[in-house]
């Protein structure tokens, strides 16, 4: 069986003549990765953009979002017995990660405004084994981080920001990813910038930054001298090269994603079927993605878009507790009505960088079709 691309894909990667000629130098090079505990080159490089960027006094490199995450719960010590607080209307990387380090996995609602942690329900679920809370900032718009950030203090939580789908957002003008103790970012090929796999950490404590370092790279600084838990995590240097320019190219992805999103809002404003994205207070979005509500016949719009050419997607459906590896547990046996009306309903649309303003009136158009229809 064969499928059709879309015409106007959800995400699509940018890769230039740039990161190409980087490519070819680290292949003529011959190090194509570094076992050092500061890591190669092109790692390096990357880490310094990314301190840069975000004004995180550390960046650390590793070989994917899901591994960034790992990374922050071994540093931390979340062990068995731990729980750590998460939504349930992310991807599955989010409690995965939890159990990978021994720890259970609490899923906390959402609201459903911008799609992320609901801090009254986070309240409720705190116990006395609660070690850390996990927000996401899902679709690259912000959690919210005041709240989130005093109930963590006050119950004495340690925070990781899930933050891999909003690399240039910003949360009352403090990059996420750099608000809570550490946070965990991804390159994956949908992702505002990519290296096709590939994630880095943020932090800007000194006892934290040297303990990812050595998380990363089995536990190891100098030789085999393993003192803590870890794994290969680490970048490659193609990967890392890849990453650098693609750090160059960021604010002009952010820009045009940015005015894609404010052109789709202004020719969908005015639709009563249609619930659209915004952003609150003073959280600048990133636009990651660009997901609208629809109270009424999401499936058939999607169907719709998609015989039009038109990829748009639905993030998430199931919600991480619906599906097989959590549902049939007492983990997953949990009310969340906002996270489970929130993936009945959603839909993202495109607007990346490749996303053209014509495009953006024929996804308007075709949605406004799709209702009338």
């Amino acid at each position: 069986m064969t499928t059709t691309k879309p015409a106007i894909p959800i995400n699509s990667p940018i890769i230039g003549e740039e990161e190409r000629a980087e490519v070819m130098k680290v292949l003529e090079s011959g190090a194509l990765t570094s076992a050092s505990a500061e890591g190669g080159e092109y790692v390096r490089r990357f880490q310094k953009s990314v301190e840069s960027f975000t004004s995180a006094r550390y960046a650390v490199a590793v070989n994917s979002g899901t591994s960034a995450l790992y990374a922050a719960l071994l540093a931390l010590g979340v062990k068995a017995g731990d729980e750590v607080l998460v939504p349930s209307f992310t991807f599955l990387a989010t409690a995965n990660t939890v159990l990978l380090a021994g720890a259970k996995p609490v899923f906390v609602d959402i609201e459903t405004t911008h799609y992320t942690m609901d801090t009254e329900d986070l309240e409720k679920k705190i116990t006395d084994r609660s070690r850390a809370v996990m927000p996401v900032h899902l679709y690259g718009h912000p959690a919210q981080m005041d709240q989130i950030a005093e109930i963590a203090e006050k119950k004495s939580l340690s925070i990781i920001e899930d933050a891999a789908q909003s690399l240039g957002a910003n949360y009352r003008g403090r990059a996420t990813g750099t608000i809570g103790d550490i946070g965990c970012f991804s390159l994956y090929a949908s992702k505002v910038i990519t290296s096709g796999e590939g994630g880095f950490l943020t932090t800007s404590d000194d006892a934290l930054a040297a303990r990812l370092k050595m998380v990363r790279n089995h536990g190891m600084i100098h030789g085999y001298d393993s003192a803590v838990l870890g794994a290969n995590l680490r970048l490659p240097e193609m990967e890392a090269a890849i990453a650098s320019v693609q750090m160059a190219k960021l604010p002009s992805f952010l820009e045009a994603r940015r005015r894609n999103a404010v052109a789709l809002t202004g020719l969908l404003e005015g639709l009563e079927q249609v619930i659209l994205p915004s952003e609150g207070g003073e959280c600048e979005a990133n636009w990651s993605l660009y997901t609208v509500a629809l109270p009424e016949n999401r499936d058939k719009v999607k169907d719709y878009l998609a015989s039009n050419g038109i990829g748009a997607a639905v993030y998430y459906d199931p919600p991480v507790h619906r599906t097989p590896l959590y549902s049939e547990t007492e983990i997953g046996r949990v009310a969340l009505p906002r996270t489970e009306w929130a993936s009945r309903h959603v839909l993202s649309l495109p607007v990346h960088p490749r996303v053209s303003q014509d495009d953006i009136k024929t996804v308007a158009s075709t949605v406004r079709n799709a209702l009338e229809s």
